[in-house]
């Protein structure tokens, strides 16, 4: 356990880092979305495209991970709609917490902590559970919350669904891991001096990511428009940091039974991935949608919290042993 606290601390210091400054206002607010947008646009799709380009083709889009992956995130979300959806949480915000439930932070926190953990050969795993979250799981979840506002429901769905798609269309996350694709196929390598920009970029997406989670949960809690109660919120937190990944395990125990080839290293990556904090933009998601982003602000601020000790217990009982 200590060797995992060693790897963990850190990670979950950071953001705590992040909240304390725009707290305390030594980050301004007004600098809060350069910074997302510095690891959004430059330095996450460098540290993405280096690790495309160093993992073979079928470990990043392989089929098997994809649909385990696939349906666990799919029967969560439906699971997590069916438990909250209510008299008092309406189908918009039953589907914006089915999202924050079913979508853990893989992007901004995942990549990084879970290689630190397990090496460079747990990108491939967790870049496929990336790619499923980014164009099927948050379209999804949208086209559900968009119909809940529409009087043609299946209009509504469908028109939700494709401008979801296209805002996934126009993440610089995918497209860098596909360039990464491009040459881990082509064997194509950078010229030196670009190479080396995009190393200093990749370099600095961990620690700058980490810190801006903090600082954009902070910003979420302050632009709240709700002060929701406990019960609204916890159980869902919960169910990201429990069922998913147990939901993930169990499918991929099965698949493997049933003959997929899913190896026993892929499976804990991507049930360590499932165990992560929900993904911090997703209420910014909710703000723009017009959901209750105070509630899913909450979800996943208590998500961080208590993935600092449910995600480093859970590393510990798979036996991991950080190199």
């Amino acid at each position: 356990m200590q060797a995992i606290l060693a790897v963990t601390v850190p990670f979950f210091a950071l953001v705590l880092c992040g909240y304390l400054a725009a707290r305390r206002h030594v980050l301004p607010e007004s600098a809060i979305p350069g910074l997302n947008a510095y690891v959004l646009y430059f330095a996450l799709p460098c540290m993405l495209f280096r690790f495309g380009a160093g993992t073979p083709l079928f470990d990043l889009l392989n089929p098997a991970v994809l649909a385990v992956y696939l349906a666990s995130a799919l029967l969560i979300v439906f699971f997590t709609v069916a438990v909250t959806w209510n008299a008092r949480i309406g189908l918009k915000d039953a589907a914006f917490g089915a999202l924050v439930a079913a979508f853990p932070n893989t992007g901004f926190m995942g990549v990084p902590l879970l290689v630190a953990l397990l090496g460079k050969a747990a990108a491939g795993p967790v870049i496929c559970s990336v790619l499923a979250d980014l164009f099927v799981t948050s379209s999804l979840c949208i086209a559900l919350a968009q119909a809940a506002g529409s009087h043609d429901h299946g209009r509504g769905a469908r028109a939700a669904a494709l401008r979801a798609l296209r805002g996934a269309l126009s993440n610089p996350l995918p497209w860098s891991i596909a360039l990464g694709a491009l040459f881990s196929v082509t064997g194509l390598k950078l010229p030196g001096p670009a190479n080396t920009v995009v190393t200093m970029l990749a370099d600095s997406a961990s620690p700058v990511a980490l810190f801006t989670i903090g600082a954009v949960l902070w910003r979420s809690s302050q632009h709240a428009h709700t002060r929701t109660p406990w019960p609204d919120f916890l159980p869902v937190a919960l169910i990201k940091l429990f069922v998913h990944p147990l939901l993930v395990f169990l499918l991929a125990a099965a698949a493997r039974h049933l003959g997929a080839p899913l190896s026993t290293f892929q499976v804990m990556v991507l049930t360590l991935a499932a165990a992560l904090p929900s993904a911090s933009n997703v209420s910014l998601l909710a703000e723009r949608y017009g959901a209750d982003n105070g509630r899913v602000a909450r979800i996943i601020m208590s998500s961080t919290i208590l993935a600092f000790v449910s995600f480093s217990a859970l590393a510990w009982l798979f036996g991991v042993q950080p190199g």
